[in-house]
């Protein structure tokens, strides 16, 4: 089941390739007919697209890779560095459309044949809305840090294109010129906060931040439930790494408890756990009740 979620992931990851091509034409196309420096500008985030897409493809094969001697705990992370690297592409794109629109700023011009590049403008943008919907989707069901990324921002680019088009429709009516500079930048400060918000996440990831709550709160009842036989459980830690989630904690039992006996509690602990939020990697440190370390209260 896992090996044909990780084939799922990768195979849209893959897909996003040719399809940031290709909306990255429609966009570029659609700026050569208008001219216009806001759909420029929505054609020049485009191009991060595209490279995020190989990026995101590539880091999802490495991290889909089987644990080995030198990453016992497999490759998981490596997705974060994907996320984080497009979160800087993101912002790096915004600059670059500061530093197309701010000339703008004192000749704007109207746009020329501005229906055609508005309806091609926005048939990239719906294209961009499916495929973002179905990334996060699947990158929230199935873990996939790279991927969730890359959906929000193909996700934050839709907003970006909508605003692009109420904007030149603004500019169609009204014939103030300078309104296509200025929306210019406010996308380009907008894609700087999605920017931004990938980075945040993805730092959280790599610095071993623990899992949701609800997540947490299913760990420990699951502990709860089936601690039978100890004397409590202490010391529960989380962490998230990509696609796996890792828990562990200190099981306290009698100290004329035998190690079979400790194993066998463990045992159902370890399948309670990953039932209970499935995939979870268990470390279970057994302590004797006269050992455990500086009288901590035990809970259960």
């Amino acid at each position: 089941m896992v090996a044909r979620q990780d084939n799922l992931v990768e195979k849209l990851a893959f897909w996003g390739i040719p399809l940031a091509f290709g909306v990255m034409g429609l966009k570029l196309l659609a700026w050569w007919v208008t001219g216009s420096v806001a759909l420029l500008s929505d054609g020049l985030e485009s191009t991060v697209n595209v490279i995020a897409a190989f990026i995101a493809y590539f880091v999802i094969r490495y991290a889909q890779k089987p644990a080995d001697d030198d990453h016992p705990y497999g490759h998981h992370k490596a997705e974060y560095l994907s996320a984080v690297l497009e979160g800087v592409l993101i912002v790096v794109a915004a600059l670059l459309i500061i530093r197309e629109a701010i000339p703008a700023l004192s000749a704007p011009a109207l746009p020329d044949a501005p229906y055609l590049g508005l309806a091609i403008n926005a048939l990239a943008a719906v294209i961009n809305a499916a495929w973002a919907a179905l990334l996060i989707r699947v990158g929230r069901s199935h873990r996939s840090p790279a991927l969730l990324a890359d959906g929000h921002h193909i996700m934050s680019d839709v907003v970006t294109s909508g605003g692009v088009l109420v904007g030149l429709v603004l500019v169609l009516v009204t014939g103030y010129a300078i309104l296509d500079p200025v929306l210019a930048i406010l996308v380009a400060l907008n894609i700087i906060w999605q920017g931004w918000k990938v980075i945040s996440h993805s730092v959280d990831g790599l610095m071993d931040k623990a899992v949701e709550p609800e997540e947490f709160a299913a760990i420990k009842k699951a502990i709860a439930e089936n601690a039978e036989g100890s004397l409590g459980v202490h010391y529960l830690r989380t962490r998230r790494g990509g696609a796996a989630t890792f828990a562990a904690f200190d099981l306290v039992v009698p100290s004329t408890m035998t190690v079979r006996d400790a194993h066998v509690i463990c045992d159902r602990l370890e399948m309670a756990v990953h039932n209970a939020v499935p995939g979870t990697r268990v470390t279970i440190h057994v302590e004797p009740e006269n050992e455990m370390a500086h009288g901590a209260a035990v809970e259960i």
